[in-house]
């Protein structure tokens, strides 16, 4: 006998089949299994002679061995099982899974089949192995269950089609048949184990694939209590383990070997393998044992429910384990579509807790992994499983709703989820607004069981409830903001989900049919796999708006027809509003019925068009009837009825002819099948219709004939036993919300059938109705393109999410928090805002954000902290928490995180018992000790008799609104020991946050960027005043973090820190200007701390930033009241530019703004403070100046020029002008060379009043420019000293630095510093000077007089240096100096005649004839315009009266006191005349001057005179001559003078003496001529010039002397007797005119012979007169005698 180990042969199959076969030998009863013994031993002879053939035949079951000796082999192990005998069998069941285990056992079992002729060897074994297992024996089981799983792992064997239910049905039997609790578990774990590995093939169609071991917490039903026990739990799962060992060895099997692996099953058009075919197959018939329901006869079988449970719990299992395959395969999901759904349809109207877990899971699992095929059955499951069981608030079952909400919580962690449930059902206008329904059901159960309302709950299955709403809501949030993370990139983000590859599947669009156009006219974009945002908005507005009208609908029908066409949701054809009122859906059936009965015209087309739509062929009239009313419920007015009813049978005669004779009859057997119905199913009704009643009532109404009576009595036994139900009979009018909802979601029918009792699971055919209805209804909507599946990548969709849900949850979380101090449930309401901040601040949603933000920050409960909790510290924790991680996107909303900040501060300060703000700042005057004491401290504050003395803990104690800038403001001053000890505890619970975190949030702005960090600023600006501005507690925490947070992000990008300081600026200066004194002085001290920081940055050319920066200090110097701040701000500013002029550039110019405001100071010490600084910038500094851009230089001059104008120090003033000097000086020796370029200089006038820039930045023109046009305006500064010394270092500037100015500077200069000079004093000169003015003027008039002369004289010697540059300007200096001689003061005009002498004196000899003839033009018209005074003297005097002298004394001796009634008029008159007077004599000594000064030009330039010239200086004396003896003509105004000169006793005009010394030195010049050019003289005919003014001066004396010329004499023909002597005036007069006469009798005399001779008969008569005249002076006489004794003799002789 051979041993053991030689039992079977060499053969791999016959080393396992051998010890088997010898083992069932012996346990084998010879009588019994003879024939089984006989078999094992010719099994075992022929093993032992058999070795493995290379290579194994392909038909053979056993690897190896040939297909007959594989038979011969297997046959003994197949008796041994079928003997049913454990002893024997149990060998057999080892060896045949050793032989599966290792792969020996091979070929395709499509059925286990113990017929020998029709199957294999393997289906044979395999059939036997089957049987074993319902045998009852525990070990047998446990055997059966490891060849099962052998069977199946073994890839060598394809266990095809019906084996497969065939393993899975033995198994169920095990699990429900065996008497052991450990193989109950065994075999379900077998069950799932075989499923795993089944669908893993499928997954990756291949037989060799490696899978887990399943887990029994992955299978145990919690309801099953006698499976929960841990023994057997472990032990099933120790049997699992050991069954699977090694489940993840690779095994190489040959090709040959893995039989139907890949092959394409036959038959199957759409390309299947068999593998894949054999996962469809188990699938189904899962699907199938799960519909399993109980019989009428045993409803309540345990057994069965314990299979149905296995059997949801096998199909859960698959769903999650579901692959990329089973989400894009056809035919899997239809399977899923047709059978999973079918049984989630049937399991749901069951009232098992396991079942509807169960449910709930397996939902879960396709909501998971399927939902982007499955869009139209999740969007019916939902409202059924989930939202059903969540809006129930008052009566719902405890474990349900636990579930749903668990279920709930676990879906929203997965944000991708979330998002697709909103976009494709909430943007759907055909879906149900799932993601809303959630929002809002969790909201209900947030707030719980409102009081007074019935309930089935208890107070702690309530707050559960409330708990785990809250926490749903904030994982929704959660999600949402997760998503939104991963889309954007913020930060890392890995899915929270257990599954990641959903979100490549969430791409495909995988359901509908593309092209489709939906309904009501919106369109799908179905050839994108994503949609874009704007589409899902606009989807959205549709959708909303489309309800918005079926509301309206359901109202006022008519208002809502009107609306949906007007906003064209619907066409405006009866069809196609017939068409809306068939298909929409949430449309109220009763509404429908009354509209539709309408006898207007339109909806009486809409109406006929309804019925029309219909088609009711090959229906009996019971059916057409009952599927007419299915739409709408018929009204209650007869008339309606009536019009609906005559249309449905006319439209049934229609479709069926032959049906009745004519549309009459159908019309009154509609009527009556109404009546019957409402008779037989209305339970007010006692006296119901019998059948012949029925037919009795409808005898003759086809036509006059009876219709069969075996037809009426059909119809009235189907009336009778199934109601013809309207539409709206089922609405539950307790409840319209859910009913509405309801229709909403087209689920009206679908509870109708189920109604969600245990009872109608019996009602088979009420679930048949169901199924049909259903797939009925997703056939019809299978066609649309709204079955298509979208996935948004675009966070835009937030949006709209947030807009759905933010009030929501607000609300939710806000009245949670507020109610409840459960820990859980507050850190959830937290969590939830916290997360909600953050979705709607990156969003940019401003009113939500804030709304959420202040909500968490009123919950603080820092604004009365005597109230405040643990929850209210979280609070505070997630206030922070919000500022350090969303701060980028806060915007506005940072201002309630930093007053939330400040409070807590001001608490953490009274804890720790520091001194308050307060002590910093200036308070009222109060009793010394209280003055004296410091604010209590925390020791204190525990001693309660003291806090009850401390206001600002009374103040906290007290509180106040959230919105209240200060707390305890209007409170009562009560507070109580008891308020003080929790205040005490609540600032102990503060100890939780400390300093760290709080100064983190400031540290940290740095991070912030740039649109955050400025809104960060606004807010804290905005605390900050808020804390300054409070009038018992002002406080400077934000102020102090302002400073802060200037330093932190000093650093950042100029454009950023522009907008940064551009709002601090702002801050600075409105709390520099603060009335508080310590305030602004604190606020300015840290400016120039922030100032001394900033300016340590270089600054590159042409910014302006430092100018930006240091803009505080000027607008605060310039506005501020307070002295001490001013005198701070020069300090500050002081300090800044000597400590850091290296780094100084545009910064100049504030310290130069902040100097001249302080020039302008009423305190001495603040301008001699600012001017000490400046001298020492000029002096030690100047450099740094000029090298910044020139404005620099500008603004410092504009500085020292302020200086110039101090009230406390002329010396001061003095000084300023001498170091504008030294800016000149400065200038020259650093080389600022004004060069001509290719522009020209701009006008120094603009850049000194505008300020504007230059074109060309490299001429240094543009440093020299403002210190010119500076001292120039100083000049007409009305302090005499100041502007002489302005105008002397001008011209000392340009007389000493002029070399380094080019001709075009140098033009410029004139015109734009020196000319303004003058035409700031010509208004003075312009002789308009009226009669009223007083001597008030005479000093200010002295002071520019005086000037003038300087400003005259520098113009001149400037003018005569720089000639040959400034050459082009003679004739505008010319004009000047015409100014002075017009100028109505005789100073000035000796001044410019002075200076135009001096100019002609030194430039006579260089000047050109046209330059000549320039200079005498306007000499000319200078001349000519100064006469036009005498006209304005006459029309002063004309109208006044001079009394004499003498009147005046007999006057003042007749009137009395009282009749003086003309004195101030006298007093006028006199005044006037006084001034007439003034002006008189000065205007006549400026003629005399003008005369001057045509001699001058004649004498010393002769031979420079041409004709033109010498005709301008003959013009001028002959015009002056002629207004002379005008002036001396008006006797009757030098009558006035004479009695006014008298009355103010001052000497008269001399008028005589101005009309002789014109005509004389006329004469002389002309006599000068006549002498010095005779060539000349002729061509200008001087000799009869000289002539004619001879005799106009002798004719002019003899009317003086009382003789008229001979020739004027009248011939009245008497004899002249004698003469009347003159009086006294005449001969005084002709004492004065002797002189002249004198000088023209000699000037005749010493004409030249032939001339006297020739002009004799001119003069001769009237020197005959003159010895006839009488005379004042013998000097005449002599005269006479010598001319007609030396020239008229000789020519008398000579004739």
């Amino acid at each position: 006998m051979a041993t053991f180990h030689s039992l079977g042969g060499n053969s791999r199959a016959g080393r396992i089949i051998g010890p088997a076969l010898d083992k069932i030998i012996k346990n084998a009863a010879w009588r019994k299994h003879s024939s089984l013994v006989s078999a094992c031993k010719s099994a075992l002879d022929l093993l032992d002679s058999l070795q493995d053939s290379s290579p194994s035949p392909a038909d053979s079951s056993l690897s190896g061995l040939s297909a007959s000796d594989a038979e011969a082999a297997l046959h003994p192990l197949a008796l041994a099982l079928d003997a049913a005998s454990p002893k024997v069998a149990e060998p057999a069941l080892q060896c045949i899974q050793k032989l599966f285990s290792h792969r020996l056992l091979r070929g395709d079992i499509d059925a286990a089949d113990n017929d020998a002729a029709a199957s294999s060897p393997s289906s044979r074994l395999f059939a036997a192995v089957l049987t074993c297992g319902g045998m009852g024996d525990d070990a047998m089981e446990l055997a059966v269950l490891r060849v099962l799983i052998a069977a199946v792992r073994s890839p060598g064997v394809a266990l095809r089609g019906e084996c497969l239910g065939q393993i899975v049905k033995s198994c169920y039997n095990i699990y429900l048949g065996s008497q052991s609790g450990a193989n109950q578990l065994c075999s379900k774990l077998v069950l799932a184990q075989i499923l795993v590995i089944i669908f893993a093939r499928v997954e990756a169609d291949a037989m060799d694939v490696r899978v887990r071991t399943v887990s029994i917490a992955d299978m145990m039903d919690l309801s099953d209590r006698s499976l929960n026990d841990s023994t057997l739990v472990q032990s099933a799962q120790n049997f699992i383990n050991e069954v699977m060992e090694g489940s993840d060895l690779e095994v190489v099997v040959p090709n040959s070997q893995q039989q139907g692996e890949g092959e394409v099953g036959d038959g199957e058009a759409d390309g299947l393998s068999k593998i894949r075919e054999d996962g469809l197959l188990l699938f189904k018939n899962l699907c199938k044992l799960s519909m399993k329901f109980s019989t009428p006869e045993n409803p309540e079988d345990p057994l069965l429910l314990r299979g149905k449970v296995l059997s949801l719990e096998l199909l859960k299992m698959v769903v999650d384990n579901a692959g990329s395959f089973w989400r894009t395969n056809e035919r899997y999901l239809g399977a899923i579509k047709q059978y999973l759904c079918l049984s989630l349809l049937k399991n749901s109207a069951l009232s098992a807790m396991s079942i509807f877990q169960l449910l709930c899971s397996i939902f879960m699992g396709l909501l998971s992994r399927f939902r982007s095929g499955l869009k139209e059955e999740i969007g019916i499951f939902f409202p059924m499983l989930v939202l059903r069981v969540l809006e129930n608030v008052l009566q719902p079952s405890f474990l349900q709703k636990m579930t749903v909400l668990n279920m709930l919580e676990k879906m929203c962690q997965d944000s991708q989820v979330v998002i697709d449930i909103f976009v494709n059902y909430d943007c759907d206008v055909d879906a149900p607004n799932i993601f809303e329904r959630i929002v809002n059901g969790l909201l209900k159960t947030a707030l719980g069981v409102t009081p007074g309302s019935v309930t089935t709950l208890s107070g702690a299955q309530d707050h559960t409830f409330r708990i785990e709403s809250v926490k749903c809501l904030a994982t929704i949030v959660k999600s949402m903001g997760a998503w939104m993370d991963q889309q954007l990139r913020i930060e890392d983000f890995s899915p929270k989900g257990p599954e990641n590859d959903h979100l490549v599947d969430n791409l495909n669009v995988l359901n509908g049919e593309e092209g489709n156009v939906i309904d009501y006219e919106l369109h799908s974009d179905s050839s994108s796999e994503l949609s874009d945002a704007a589409t899902l908005e606009q989807r959205r507005a549709y959708k909303l708006e489309f309800q918005k009208g079926i509301t309206l609908f359901n109202r006022k029908p008519s208002k809502g027809i009107e609306f949906l066409i007007n906003s064209k949701k619907i066409a405006p054809s009866p069809e196609e509003v017939a068409s809306f009122l068939r298909n929409a859906t949430g449309l109220n059936p009763a509404i429908i019925g009354d509209y539709l009965g309408e006898r207007e015209e339109f909806p009486l087309k809409v109406m006929h068009a309804y019925v029309d739509s219909l088609n009711f062929e090959g229906m009996d009239f019971y059916e057409a009837i009952r599927f007419f009313l299915r739409g709408f419920r018929l009204p209650g007015e007869a008339q309606k009825i009536d019009r609906i009813m005559e249309k449905f049978a006319e439209r049934y005669c229609k479709c069926n002819p032959s049906s009745f004779t004519r549309a009459d009859t159908a019309y009154v057997l509609a009527y009556s099948v109404i009546l019957l119905n409402t008779d037989a199913h209305n339970s007010m009704v006692k006296d119901k219709m019998s059948k012949g009643d029925f037919i009795r009532n409808n005898r003759g109404i086809d036509d006059g004939k009876d219709l069969p009576e075996d037809y009426l009595s059909t119809l009235y036994d189907q009336i009778v036993k199934n109601e013809i139900k309207m539409s709206a009979d089922t609405i539950n009018p307790q409840s319209k919300q859910p009913s509405s909802s309801n229709r909403l979601l087209g689920l009206e029918n679908i509870f109708n059938l189920v109604n969600w009792k245990q009872a109608e699971e019996k009602a088979l055919g009420a679930n048949d109705l169901l199924i049909r209805h259903i797939q009925e209804q997703f056939k019809a909507k299978s066609g649309k393109s709204e079955s298509v599946y979208y996935a948004v990548t675009d966070t835009a969709i937030l949006r709209f999410m947030m807009e759905v849900c933010w009030a929501p949850m607000m609300a939710a979380f806000s009245v949670t928090l507020d109610q409840s101090d459960d820990k859980a449930a507050t850190s959830q309401c937290l969590q939830g805002f916290r997360y909600a901040v953050h979705v709607t601040s990156v969003m940019c949603m401003q009113t939500q954000r804030d709304a959420f933000v202040t909500s968490v920050a009123k919950f603080t409960y820092l604004h009365c902290a005597a109230d405040m909790k643990q929850k209210n510290v979280d609070a505070v924790k997630a206030i922070i928490s919000i500022a350090i991680e969303d701060g980028n996107y806060l915007q506005e909303a940072w201002e309630h995180v930093l007053t939330c900040l400040s409070r807590f501060e001001h608490l953490h300060l009274l804890g720790e018992g520091a001194p308050l703000d307060a002590s910093f700042f200036t308070v009222p005057l109060i009793e010394s000790d209280e003055k004296s004491q410091k604010l209590p401290a925390i020791p204190s504050l525990k001693r309660k008799g003291n806090a009850l003395q401390n206001p600002a803990v009374m103040a906290v104690v007290r509180g106040g609104s959230y919105d209240s800038a200060s707390v305890g403001k209007n409170a009562p001053a009560l507070v109580t020991t008891e308020q003080i000890s929790n205040l005490i505890s609540n600032l102990n619970l503060l100890d939780q946050i400390g300093n760290f975190e709080l100064n983190h949030i400031f540290a940290h702005s740095q991070r912030l960027n740039g649109d955050a960090i400025v809104a960060f600023v606004k807010a804290l600006c905005k605390v900050s005043m808020t804390e300054l501005q409070s009038p018992t507690d002002p406080r400077i925490f934000s102020l102090t973090k302002i400073v802060e947070i200037a330093h932190y992000n000093m650093n950042r990008i100029r454009l950023v820190w522009s907008r940064i300081w551009n709002v601090l600026s702002e801050f600075f200066v409105s709390v520099g200007l603060s009335e508080n004194l310590s305030v602004a002085i604190f606020v300015m001290d840290s400016l120039r701390q922030l100032a001394m920081k900033f300016l340590e940055r270089e600054e590159l050319a042409n910014y302006n930033f430092q100018n930006e920066f240091l803009r505080p200090f000027v607008i605060v110097m310039q506005k501020s009241n307070s002295s001490e701040i001013r005198e701070l701000i020069v300090r500050c500013v002081s300090q800044m530019v000597l400590s850091r002029v290296n780094n100084v550039k545009s910064g100049w110019k504030s310290v130069f703004k902040v100097f001249i405001a302080a020039a302008d100071d009423d305190r001495k010490n603040i301008v001699f403070l600012a001017f000490e600084t400046m001298e020492k910038i000029v002096r030690d500094y100047f450099p740094y100046i000029t090298e910044t851009e020139s404005t620099t230089f500008t603004d410092c001059v504009k500085c020292l020029i302020a200086f110039t104008n101090s009230k406390f120090s002329s010396d001061a003033s003095l000084n300023a002008i001498a170091f504008l000097r030294f800016c000149a000086v400065k200038l020259a020796e650093e080389g600022f060379v004004c060069h001509d370029k290719n522009t020209e200089c701009q006008s120094i006038n603009g850049v000194a009043s505008d300020g504007n820039p230059f074109t060309d930045k490299d001429d240094h023109a543009y440093f020299w420019v403002p210190l010119l046009a500076g001292l120039s305006k100083l000049t007409s500064d009305p302090r005499p000293t100041i502007s002489k010394g302005a105008l002397e270092v001008l011209f000392d500037i340009l007389e000493d630095h002029g070399h380094l100015f080019s001709r075009t500077f140098w033009i410029n200069i004139f015109q734009s510093v020196i000319y303004p000079i003058f035409s700031r004093e010509g208004h003075m000169f312009d002789g308009q000077h009226s009669a009223v003015k007083d001597s008030d003027h005479v000093g200010e008039d002295s002071w520019n007089l005086e000037t003038t002369v300087v400003a005259a004289k520098c113009l001149v010697d400037l003018y005569v240096t720089f000639f040959d540059v400034v050459r082009s300007q003679l004739v505008s200096v010319v004009s000047i100096l015409m100014t002075f001689v017009r100028s109505p003061y005789q100073q000035s005009a000796s001044t410019g005649m002075a200076a135009l002498q001096h100019l002609t004196e030194n430039l006579g000899n260089t000047l050109s004839e046209t330059e000549w003839e320039e200079i005498l033009l306007c000499f000319k018209e200078a001349a000519s315009l100064t006469l036009g005074v005498f006209p304005r003297i006459l029309r002063i005097m004309q109208n006044i009266e001079i009394p004499d002298k003498t009147e005046v004394y007999s006057d003042a001796e007749q009137y009395s006191d009282h009749e003086f009634v003309n004195d101030d008029e006298e007093e006028a008159n006199m005044e006037t005349a006084s001034y007439a007077i003034i002006r008189m004599k000065s205007h006549i000594a400026l003629q005399l001057l003008i005369i001057q000064a045509v001699i001058k030009f004649y004498e010393r330039h002769p031979k420079s005179f041409s004709v033109i010239h010498i005709s301008c200086l003959l013009d001028i004396l002959s015009s002056i001559s002629s207004h002379a003896s005008e002036v001396s003509a008006e006797t009757v105004l030098q009558t006035k003078f004479h009695k006014a000169c008298s009355l103010l006793e001052i000497s008269e005009p001399a008028v005589l003496h101005f009309e002789n010394e014109s005509y004389q030195n006329y004469l002389k010049l002309l006599q000068a001529l006549l002498h010095d050019n005779p060539s000349l003289t002729k061509d200008m005919n001087i000799e009869s010039q000289v002539v004619a003014v001879s005799e106009k001066i002798l004719r002019t004396y003899l009317n003086c002397a009382g003789y008229q010329p001979s020739d004027q004499t009248p011939n009245s023909g008497q004899t002249l007797h004698w003469i009347l002597p003159l009086g006294a005036a005449k001969k005084e007069e002709l004492v004065a005119r002797t002189s002249l006469v004198v000088f023209v009798l000699r000037l005749l005399s010493s004409l030249e012979k032939d001339s006297f001779k020739r002009n004799l008969p001119c003069f001769f008569p009237l020197l005959v007169n003159l010895v006839r005249c009488e005379h004042g002076s013998g000097e005449v006489q002599r005269m006479l005698y010598e001319i007609f004794q030396s020239s008229i003799g000789p020519v008398i002789l000579i004739k």
